[in-house]
C-alpha cells in the first residue's frame, strides 16, 4: 500500500539510520550506510561525514541524493529525495561547522567534551551534509508480510 507523505516522513523522523544514495561521476549510484538527524520543521536531514568521502565528493559535483530508511519489516520503507548542501569543513574550534557537527553528534552520543570534539572534527576534516527533502516515496504496510498470490 502506498503511503502518504506525512506517514513516510514520520518513519524517517523516527529513525537515525539509513542508506544514502548519491551519483558518481560516471552516473552510477554510490551507497553509504549513515547515521542522520532529521529536522521535521525544515524537512532537512543532517549527516556528518568527512570531506574526502565519496558521498561528499559526489554531492559537491551533483547535489541529488536519496536516503532509504527501513521500517519495522522488510516491506516497510521510506525514501527521502532531494538536493544536498555541504557545510564548510570544520577548521576552527567553535566555528559554524563545528557547532553544527556538535549538534549532530550530540543527538547520537549524548554529552560530549566540546574541546576534544572540536579538535577531532578539525583533524578529520568533517562537515555536515544537509539533505533538503523535496519528495518522499515508499511503502507503509500494516500486515507485516507481502501478500502471496498464486497463479494456480
Amino acid at each position: 500500500m502506498a503511503a502518504g507523505q506525512d506517514d513516510l516522513w514520520a518513519l524517517v523522523a523516527a529513525r537515525q539510520q539509513g542508506v544514502l544514495a548519491t551519483v558518481t561521476g560516471d552516473a552510477s549510484p554510490q551507497l553509504s550506510n549513515v547515521l542522520y538527524v532529521p529536522d521535521s520543521a525544515a524537512r532537512v536531514i543532517r549527516i556528518s561525514t568527512t570531506a574526502d568521502r565519496a558521498k561528499a565528493r559526489n554531492l559537491a559535483r551533483n547535489p541529488r541524493a536519496a536516503l532509504h530508511v527501513a521500517g519495522d519489516d522488510f516491506w516497510q520503507y521510506a525514501a527521502a529525495h532531494g538536493a544536498a548542501t555541504l557545510s564548510d569543513v570544520a577548521t576552527t574550534p567553535g566555528d559554524p561547522a563545528t557547532d553544527e557537527l556538535f549538534t549532530v553528534h550530540s543527538a547520537f552520543y549524548g554529552t560530549l567534551d566540546r574541546a576534544a570534539f572540536d579538535q577531532e572534527m578539525i583533524r578529520n576534516h568533517r562537515l555536515v551534509l544537509r539533505l533538503h527533502v523535496r519528495r518522499l516515496t515508499g511503502v507503509i504496510t500494516k500486515s507485516g508480510r507481502r501478500p502471496f498470490t498464486s497463479n494456480s
